[in-house]
């Protein structure tokens, strides 16, 4: 992802586009999301981290899971991030084919 090993939960925030708030909150539905506090408990998190929040918020919000939806699929589908790359790629490769037709 990046070069730096820890991202704030402001930084996260921006990235997934939800509140602070939110990443709190799933932080206390899903076990698997521990990120390190510091003694003013003040959250980072790690690359691992912001990919397994990625895929919480993919379920969540682009496909429509409840919370216990979105742990079951977890807990089931171990490829999610591998499908989640191929959206991404997929993604990319629309936005430049439309640029490229616009710059043609």
């Amino acid at each position: 992802m990046t070069e730096k090993l820890y991202h704030s939960i402001g930084e996260v925030a921006r990235m997934l586009n939800v509140n602070p708030s939110v990443l709190r909150f799933w932080e206390t539905q899903f076990p698997s999301i521990q990120p390190h506090k510091n003694k003013k408990g003040t959250r980072y998190y790690t690359d691992d981290d912001i990919a397994q929040l990625r895929q919480i918020h993919h379920l969540t919000r682009d496909c429509g899971y409840t919370l216990d939806g979105a742990r079951e699929q977890l807990r089931l589908d171990g490829k999610l991030d591998d499908k989640m790359q191929l959206i991404r790629t997929l993604t990319e490769t629309r936005q430049f084919l439309a640029d490229l037709k616009e710059f043609l």
